[in-house]
């Protein structure tokens, strides 16, 4: 049996895809500004130009990194809170349960997005980037915050974004997944607190 030759478009797309895991991988464990494009490119296994040609730069690949970070990250959160949890408190709360997934992931080095902006250059592809993710995770807190009734639905997404940040970091320095046992018992506080019966 013959296998059918890709494509061009195919073969592209495959490239495109090595190009992005191995910029996962290694942007993630070793930091965006200390992994130059050649070590990508070896660890992918593709010519230089198609680094070019499937991102026009490293910051562009950078941006796809991050941009495809923030997706997964959002699209887990999405599907773990609808698939766990029955009320919008439930979720408030739960959000902490679905970012302590990522804790016990092999190979956890906290937030991706505080981790490239550590030494990022102001201005650049990285906080625009930075940028999207935080308004995304502000909107998620504040859009679950005002479905549960908050008093100050503004207010309470702030605590808890402070509270997630708090988590994943000392996730990561302590490398101690229970951080989000103890965030969520916080959060569930908080989110008591503020919300009224």
């Amino acid at each position: 049996m013959s296998k059918k030759a890709l494509s061009p478009q195919e073969r592209s797309a495959a490239a495109r895809a090595r190009l992005l895991a191995a910029a996962n991988e290694l942007f993630y464990a070793e930091g965006v500004q200390s992994v130059g494009i050649d070590r990508v490119i070896e660890r992918a296994g593709v010519a230089k130009a198609t680094l070019y040609s499937a991102f026009g730069s490293k910051d562009g690949l950078v941006r796809a990194y991050l941009q495809a970070r923030h997706a997964a990250t959002a699209e887990r959160m999405a599907r773990e809170l609808e698939a766990r949890y029955d009320t919008p408190k439930e979720r408030l709360v739960g959000v902490f349960e679905v970012q302590g997934l990522s804790f016990i992931e092999p190979g956890f080095r906290g937030c991706a997005f505080i981790g490239a902006s550590a030494d990022a250059p102001p201005g650049g592809v990285v906080e625009q980037t930075a940028q999207d993710y935080r308004t995304w995770l502000h909107e998620l807190f504040f859009d679950l915050a005002q479905q549960t009734g908050a008093k100050d639905a503004k207010a309470l997404a702030q605590q808890l974004v402070l509270l997630y940040d708090g988590a994943g970091i000392s996730a990561w320095m302590d490398r101690d997944p229970s951080a989000e046992t103890a965030a969520r018992t916080v959060a569930a506080a908080i989110v008591d607190a503020a919300i009224p019966d």
